[in-house]
């Protein structure tokens, strides 16, 4: 969409492409539904209570979740800066992982409509290249748990 072309990509950026065995309103419905994000969100090892998640889907609104692992809880809260239904989210993200502190990180993702398959753009930084790598680790990780999800469901 080009009112909301993602900018250049940098050596400071995660930037994923990715294909999802679901419609695009199913997929979108997995960002920004509370009991179906908790799902898949977060790297192995972690996990997300339904009960941590307040999004108000909005321009302006919030996408709050908390991770946990076995050595504490790892909150994110995020502003969404641009929101086009089923098309593209945009948030200002503030993160605290075991790593370190993440903020002002910018994240993008595009929902591309193939039918049947919904192909996904994600694009967030910038960032500190042992934050680069871990954070791109981990949404490979929650994105193969996505995957499972979506190819076991019927849309």
């Amino acid at each position: 969409m080009s009112s909301n072309s993602i900018p250049e990509v940098t050596d400071r950026d995660v930037f994923i492409t990715r294909s999802f065995a679901a419609p695009v309103d199913v997929v979108w419905k997995f960002w920004t539904q509370p009991e179906l994000l908790a799902q898949w969100f977060g790297p192995e090892g972690i996990t997300v209570s339904p009960d941590s998640i307040a999004i108000e889907a909005r321009e302006g609104g919030s996408w709050n979740l908390t991770m946990k692992d076995d050595a504490g809880e790892y909150p994110i809260t995020a502003t969404i800066t641009k929101l086009v239904l089923n098309e593209y989210l945009e948030m200002t993200l503030r993160a605290e992982s075991g790593a370190g502190l993440l903020e002002n990180e910018i994240l993008r993702i595009q929902f591309h409509d193939h039918g049947e398959k919904t192909r996904l753009t994600l694009h967030q930084g910038p960032f500190a290249p042992e934050m680069r790598d871990m954070t791109r680790d981990g949404w490979n990780q929650s994105f193969q748990k996505l995957d499972t999800i979506l190819e076991g469901a019927e849309a």
